[in-house]
């Protein structure tokens, strides 16, 4: 029955999406692709809508999917047009390929994003029967269009339906490529194109996942078509859909953005009319801006987890952004000229095009003809943000388009197009891309139609392709459901309900991995001390300014305020703020040395920590920070408050010394993360992080739950 389900859930869910898209369009587009892409805009916005309501159930999916359907039914009227001489020959490797691409979409997903926040997410979703505020994952602030129409598929046939759907944007692809050769006059060479796509090793593994980037490529080649028809019949109900696929290009990843100008120009450069112009930005405007409100709403930024310093937030800091950045514009590379070879042969980078692919450059030659120029604009328009991630998968949104643009040119020789087609399609096969790429390429590894139909069953399939199995079963079965688990390394969250907070994904985790490490390293334990001596005088206000530059951040263990040998107790009335990062400042004025503040940025001068003593005007002759002593670019004048928007110097040239290590601090780093609400540690192996946890379970006051080769789970006190 789970193979019924798998399929059901997919076909559900594009049977719905083509009834709203043949509802809206008519007779303006009647290709079945385009109507499916189209109305994929409008379902994903419908369940957006039902996630906000918290009426997320498989019964309103339901409800929903049939009234779409019902709704299209009068306009569904399939065209097909039949093959014809070596289009045969083309379609037989279509055949081929769809039934290696069928089969591994419906085996267990395994794939490690999909698997890990695409349907994480999606799952949470379905339990919770809709949205709630999730600050721990940076993934949950990304626009997610396309996975609402995995929560709808996912609803009916849980996480393989998902796939199914993303491999039938695969298929619209290529569908639209073939159907806009025929209609432009060059069916042939369009076909060939088409099979370059969709033989493509990357196409294949990434469309047989639950990913978007194949879905974001068969978007933005629907927002084309429909362009092209605009060009031939202007109308507002083209318009209306014009602006609702551009939107949805957007709703499905942020590197779509230039599909909103392309849309607004193109229309407006054609019919020179500022009514349409404003319909396809309002409708536009409809599908994408709930994601940016959802975002401002949660986490004070509309485009998180991005533009951190124009939108500064306590979940996601500048310092990380500028790192990962980039981290993802170079990824391991010692250059960018070694892009081509990486995302063409080898696949180091996350999967590859395939060979064929390095004659892209021959697309240029389409420049001659005004459809070839039609075609390298929109791959200009879909590939302008590639180099802000260098994965190949930021280039299948722009890859139709050049490998359109290709075979018109190599058309011009009789029989190359197809010889190269033909010859793409037999280095891509699973077994033969392994002689040439890299060996942990990510691509297909073959054709498992037995887990697909559950004769091998899907717990032995998960337990021998899905990482970290038996680390996410532990988990499983040792935790409550809704336990919260710090850990370093992702996890498989797809199949588990608790909360998984990765390190990385968001700043309060990142500061609860590093009171992990400030416990046990004595390189970052508060040593260092920064004494700043004046006059003894009453105080109203204090500010701590940073004036140097550098790549580190400013850190503050413990702020301490003296009078004479005598420190002076904190009172109820004083505050203290902070800038750029002032969230958790309080960590510095708490008494504790385990915890700290850090100031979310590289060091740069004019950032600041100000100490407001409420009025009480306190006798004080020296402040001192303890801190963190790797820190050589930090330079720090102590200012007092005067009057209105005066401040007085009181030491620009603090003493610096290195104090006794602290007691030990692990007891104290595992209770603060249980104050954090943290349950859990998974601790690896050969995990430099958590090494002395692993090594010194009772100085840390923690218990060993259990344990598998990879890795320990602890349970805090």
């Amino acid at each position: 029955m789970q193979p019924l389900r798998i399929l059901f859930g997919a076909v559900f869910t594009v049977a719905a999406c083509t009834g709203i898209g043949a509802r809206l369009l008519g007779p303006a587009a009647k290709d079945w692709a385009v109507r499916f892409v189209t109305g994929a805009s409008v379902l994903s916005l419908a369940v957006f809508a039902a996630c906000c309501l918290g009426i997320a159930y498989p019964l309103v999916f339901a409800a929903l999917g049939a009234a779409a359907i019902c709704l299209g039914c009068p306009w569904i009227r399939p065209q097909w047009s039949k093959p014809h001489g070596i289009e045969w020959l083309l379609l037989l490797a279509f055949a081929v390929f769809f039934f290696v691409y069928l089969s591994n979409a419906m085996a267990p997903e395994v794939s490690p994003d999909g698997a890990t926040y695409h349907l994480g997410l999606v799952a949470r979703y379905l339990r919770e029967h809709g949205f709630h505020r999730i600050t721990w994952n940076m993934y949950a602030s990304l626009p997610e269009g396309i996975e609402m129409l995995f929560l709808f598929a996912f609803a009916f046939g849980r996480h393989s339906a998902a796939a199914v759907l993303h491999l039938a944007f695969l298929v619209a692809l290529v569908r639209q490529m073939v159907g806009y050769g025929r209609r432009r006059g060059f069916a042939l060479p369009a076909a060939c194109a088409a099979l370059l796509v969709f033989v493509s090793p990357l196409a294949g593994i990434d469309g047989t996942s639950a990913y978007n980037d194949v879905a974001l490529a068969a978007v933005a080649f629907t927002l084309f078509t429909l362009l092209q028809s605009w060009g031939e019949q202007a109308s507002p109900r083209l318009a209306a859909a014009i602006g609702l696929t551009a939107g949805f290009a957007f709703a499905v990843k942020y590197t779509a953005w230039p599909a909103l100008v392309y849309a607004a120009l193109y229309v407006l450069y054609k019919s020179r009319s500022i009514r349409l112009l404003a319909v396809v930005s309002s409708c536009a405007a409809a599908v994408f801006v709930p994601w940016l409100a959802k975002n401002w709403l949660w986490v004070q930024n509309p485009l998180a987890p991005f533009f951190n310093n124009i939108f500064p937030n306590p979940y996601v800091t500048s310092y990380f952004e500028t790192g990962y950045r980039h981290d993802m514009a170079l990824y391991d590379l010692s250059t960018r000229w070694q892009i081509p070879m990486q995302v063409t042969v080898h696949g180091a980078l996350g999967g590859l095009l395939g060979p064929v692919f390095l004659l892209a450059p021959l697309a240029l030659g389409a420049l001659r003809w005004p459809r070839g120029r039609q075609l390298l604009l929109a791959a200009l328009v879909f590939g302008a943000n590639y180099f802000s991630n260098i994965s190949p998968r930021f280039l299948l949104p722009s890859l139709p388009f050049v490998a359109l643009a290709m075979m018109l040119v190599l058309s011009a020789v009789p029989g190359l197009a197809v010889a190269v087609a033909l010859l793409h399609a037999a280095i891509s096969w699973p077994t033969v891309v392994p002689r040439y790429a890299a060996p942990y390429a990510w691509r297909l590894h073959g054709t498992p139609w037995r887990a697909a139909l559950r004769i091998e069953p899907e717990t032995r399939y998960l337990q021998d392709h899905l990482f970290f199995w038996n680390e996410m079963r532990m988990v499983a079965d040792n935790t409550p459901r809704d336990a919260a688990i710090l850990t370093f390394t992702g996890m498989p969250e797809a199949y588990l309900s608790q909360r998984i907070l990765v390190e990385y994904q968001a700043e309060p985790n990142q500061i609860a991995g590093h009171l992990i490490q400030t416990a046990c390293e004595p390189q970052l334990q508060p040593v260092w001390q920064l004494r700043f001596r004046f006059p003894r005088q009453p105080v109203d206000s204090l500010r701590l300014v940073q004036t140097g530059s550098g790549d580190g951040q400013w850190n503050i263990h413990e702020l301490r305020l003296f009078d004479g040998a005598a420190e002076l107790r904190h009172e109820p009335s004083w505050r203290i703020t902070a800038q750029p990062y002032p969230w958790n400042i309080q960590d510095a004025f708490d008494g504790k040395l385990i915890t700290f503040w850090r100031c979310g940025d590289a060091l740069s001068p004019g950032q600041f920590v100000e100490l407001d003593l409420g009025g009480t005007n306190p006798m004080v002759d020296s402040v001192m920070i303890q801190a963190e002593p790797d820190q050589p670019d930090l330079h720090i004048i102590l200012k007092k408050h005067l009057n209105s928007r005066k401040w007085a110097v009181l030491d620009d040239r603090p003493e610096v010394s290195q104090g006794a290590p602290p007691e030990d601090l692990r007891r104290a780093a595992a209770s603060e993360l249980k104050l954090r609400g943290i349950d859990y540690v998974l601790a690896w192996e050969n995990e430099r992080e958590t090494a002395d946890l692993r090594r010194n379970p009772d100085l840390w006051g923690v218990q060993q739950v259990a344990r598998t080769a990879n890795a320990t789970l602890y349970k805090l006190p």
